[in-house]
């Protein structure tokens, strides 16, 4: 991370982290949980949150709650995140690394098609 050098630098870098926690407030119906324990910070989850949180910023994503949660108990599998729309069941996914967090922000929660490729049978 590069050093902050200017109070309107400062400034801005608080805008935008107050933006992205906003993100993760913000109240809808269409659920996204991040794995974030020990074993998934260790295998990129940091990297999956980042990339989910600027999905939604960038594609102007609005009913999108973003949250995390511990370890799962399937750490051979991590990062994990999860997908919840309305009532339909959750669909669980392993692997998802930053680019895969983007592919199934645009096809399962923009489109409603699940990615078949990364689910985890549960």
């Amino acid at each position: 991370m590069p050093a902050i050098k200017s109070l309107e630098e400062l400034k801005r870098v608080r805008e935008e982290a107050l933006a992205k926690k906003q993100l993760k407030a913000t109240p809808g119906h269409i659920q996204v949980i991040v794995a974030m324990g020990t074993c998934g910070i260790a295998a990129g989850a940091r990297d999956t949150m980042k990339s989910v949180l600027n999905f939604i910023e960038t594609e102007h994503l609005s009913g999108v709650t973003v949250t995390q949660t511990g370890c799962m108990g399937m750490c051979e599998q991590e990062p994990i995140m999860q997908v919840v729309i309305g009532d339909q069941p959750k669909v669980v996914y392993g692997k998802v690394n930053a680019e895969v967090a983007s592919q199934i922000m645009k096809q399962h929660v923009q489109n409603g098609s699940p990615v078949k490729d990364y689910v985890l049978p549960l």
